[in-house]
């Protein structure tokens, strides 16, 4: 378990990004055991506000990186400290840069049909020697678990980029990742959208300034809906700052 720091009642790791992404591929080097890792934002937070299990498979992940540009700031205001962000699509490109170089398998479930293999193929084509075991749409049940198993044949991931959205996805690596062969599991939300070019990325200025959420919301109006939970996550963590202490982070685990 990396050192975190508290949230909301959530652990958040204190490394940066580069760090996180050297401790997740020396873990693989040393065949440390299987792990998964989630990527906070507001709405994360907040929906484990609401769900104690969900909070307990967030606590639960071995690293916990800051995505949203909302987390980092409410850090900020605590006080606490925290890596840089790490977004879930940064977290694939960079990985996938980085065990391109390295006998380290990859895998891709989730997201739309068709969007997985789209995702590894322009992620082979970025990183010729990528090694992609498994690149699936996939549904958030049992059902995948077993098709993942015939469908690898004895093969091993040791990265499996899980795109269900949350928190399916966390629930879902929480409850299967001991029945499937992967070292490490990666949430990564709507990163295949992204990396595939279904959904087109935020310019670089916006990205710089925090702003992919507004930018999103521009080409997708549907998601202000979604976009709600920020105003709670504000209310949460101002409700924190003024009315309660930072608890320290012991016994989070169960």
């Amino acid at each position: 378990m990396l050192d975190k720091n508290l949230l909301l009642g959530v652990g958040i790791s204190k490394d940066s990004g580069d760090k996180i992404l050297e401790l997740i591929i020396r873990g693989l080097e040393k065949k440390q055991k299987k792990h998964y890792v989630v990527t906070l934002n507001p709405e994360l937070l907040v929906i484990s506000s609401k769900d104690p299990s969900y909070k307990k498979v967030l606590n639960n992940a071995k690293i916990a990186s800051v995505d949203g540009i909302g987390v980092l700031a409410a850090a900020r205001l605590f006080g606490v400290k925290v890596g840089k962000r790490l977004t879930g699509v940064d977290m694939v490109k960079n990985l996938c840069k980085e065990v391109s170089k390295k006998p380290i398998t990859v895998g891709f479930l989730g997201a739309r049909p068709g969007v997985a293999e789209l995702t590894a193929e322009c992620l082979q084509k970025k990183y010729p020697g990528l090694n992609v075991v498994l690149a699936e749409s996939g549904n958030p049940d049992d059902k995948t678990v077993s098709l993942i198993n015939k469908k690898l044949n004895k093969k091993t991931i040791n990265i499996l980029f899980v795109a269900f959205g949350s928190p399916k996805q966390e629930f879902w690596i929480a409850k299967n990742l001991d029945k499937l062969p992967v070292n490490v599991a990666v949430g990564v939300g709507g990163a295949f959208d992204f990396i595939s070019g279904k959904v087109k990325r935020a310019p670089s200025l916006f990205r710089k300034l925090g702003l992919e959420w507004l930018f999103r919301l521009l080409i997708q109006p549907w998601r202000i809906k979604r976009q709600l939970s920020l105003i709670v996550f504000i209310f949460l963590v101002l409700k924190q700052k003024f009315l309660s202490k930072i608890p320290s982070y012991k016994n989070l685990r169960h």
